[in-house]
């Protein structure tokens, strides 16, 4: 295919892409070799914690060719999340919420519908796009599904550059926001990469409860309350009980106090419109849930996945954090105390454990 009929091409797929509600469409070549000494020094490191299938692919993420066979450019795409109707002090009133002892605090991407799900199938649409404009060719959809690094490539697209966080910032849409990849075999041109405009704040690593952001872009997955709410199968690290606060699925507060949050987008597509009220919902509510309330409430959301009991042990901590919070302030426990009590006995000794920790606060 000729230049010219490639550069109207790569139009096009920006185009149908806008169609399909995504912000922004940019192509970068899969050449990663930056990346491959990083990944391994935080692998060595041990600093992605019981994500085994981090380790297990090697360095199958910093070669995207390993992946796709013949792939010779990536279609990175970005999917604002902020739900319709967000305030313009969204940022002020969900670290009121923080602030909210009682609160559960559900980050802002998992409250809506399973963001995997809504990707994949508007990258599939695209894909059959290309398919149809240019007949068969190679291709796989990715959406934080398998072994790509995704802020590498949207980085080098120029999407936008690495925050101090470790995630993708865009100058007018800060970092609220999903990215997804097509690997092709296309030999589309790429665009230009955008510098990096972090300059010299920190407060990202300042805020960070559990200090999980050890040095500006370096991670340490073992202390994130991301990881410690979703991806950590087993008992939460006591020091680090206190320091989660009435997080109970994810973190969003690097990303709430970054200045470029200011510019963030709200989501042109309903899917990420927040269902049965996880923006509101109270601690002492969600922990009463049975697993059929459960399977029933987080029916299409991200969260199902982490299941039950890990649902209970989050929610339990933060109770013991609110707990001793309003002791702390002469507050009425009586609630919370009676919420912790009906789970002490519990049958999973992973959330019996974590019940008796909040009851001691």
């Amino acid at each position: 295919m000729a230049l010219a009929d490639l550069t109207e091409l790569t139009r096009s797929i920006k185009a149908w892409g806008r169609d399909l509600g995504f912000a922004d469409i940019r192509i970068a070549d899969v050449h990663l070799p930056d990346a491959e000494a990083g990944l391994q020094a935080w692998l060595a490191a041990g600093r992605h914690g019981e994500m085994a299938y981090m380790a297990n692919h090697g360095m199958m993420r910093a070669r995207p060719t390993e992946l796709v066979p013949g792939a010779q450019c990536v279609i990175v795409a970005r999917m604002d999340y902020l739900p319709l109707g967000a305030e313009k002090n969204w940022r002020e009133q969900e670290q009121a919420r923080l602030r909210d002892p009682m609160a559960a605090t559900v980050s802002v991407y998992a409250r809506g519908r399973d963001y995997h799900r809504v990707l994949r199938s508007r990258l599939q649409q695209l894909a059959d796009r290309i398919t149809e404009a240019v007949g068969k060719f190679t291709y796989r959809v990715f959406t934080d599904s398998a072994p790509v690094m995704e802020v590498a490539l949207a980085a080098k697209s120029g999407l936008g550059w690495r925050g101090k966080h470790t995630l993708l910032l865009q100058r007018d849409a800060g970092s609220m926001f999903f990215l997804g990849e097509i690997l092709v075999d296309l030999p589309l041109p790429p665009d230009a990469t955008e510098g990096e405009h972090c300059g010299r704040c920190r407060a990202c690593i300042s805020i960070c409860p559990t200090q999980a952001i050890t040095a500006p872009y370096q991670l340490d997955a073992r202390r994130c309350i991301s990881y410690l709410t979703i991806e950590h199968p087993g008992s939460i690290p006591e020091a680090l009980r206190p320091l989660m606060g009435n997080h109970i699925y994810g973190c969003d507060d690097c990303q709430l106090i970054c200045p470029w949050n200011r510019f963030a987008k709200t989501a042109v597509v309903p899917d990420f419109d927040v269902r049965n009220g996880l923006d509101r919902g109270s601690l002492v509510d969600l922990f009463s849930w049975d697993q059929a309330a459960f399977e029933q409430g987080l029916e299409g959301s991200p969260i199902r996945r982490i299941g039950h009991e890990r649902w209970l042990r989050n929610i339990a901590v933060a109770l013991g954090n609110a707990l001793r919070e309003l002791k702390r302030k002469g507050g009425d426990v009586s609630q919370i105390v009676t919420a912790l009590q009906a789970r002490a006995d519990h049958p999973s000794a992973l959330v019996r454990e974590h019940v008796q920790w909040a009851l001691v606060q």
